[in-house]
């Protein structure tokens, strides 16, 4: 039977905090990258940084009349 949170002693109140402040953490950690993403993404990157692809953020403010 579940108790409610005045009738925990402090350290089982402690530890379910605990568990609730970790649980949503990164569902991707301990995964790894596969090889073909992480080259797309150095692609991406590089093609941007160049300015071949993509829009700065003054310009399209501007383009949408924000600016």
């Amino acid at each position: 039977m579940s108790k409610t949170v005045a009738e925990m002693t402090t350290e089982e109140l402690k530890e379910m905090l605990g568990e609730l402040i970790e649980a949503p953490g990164d569902s991707d950690k301990g995964l790894e990258l596969r090889e073909t993403l992480r080259e797309r993404l150095e692609t991406q990157r590089s093609v941007v940084a160049r300015g071949e692809r993509g829009e700065s953020f003054d310009d399209v403010a501007r383009r949408l009349g924000l600016a």
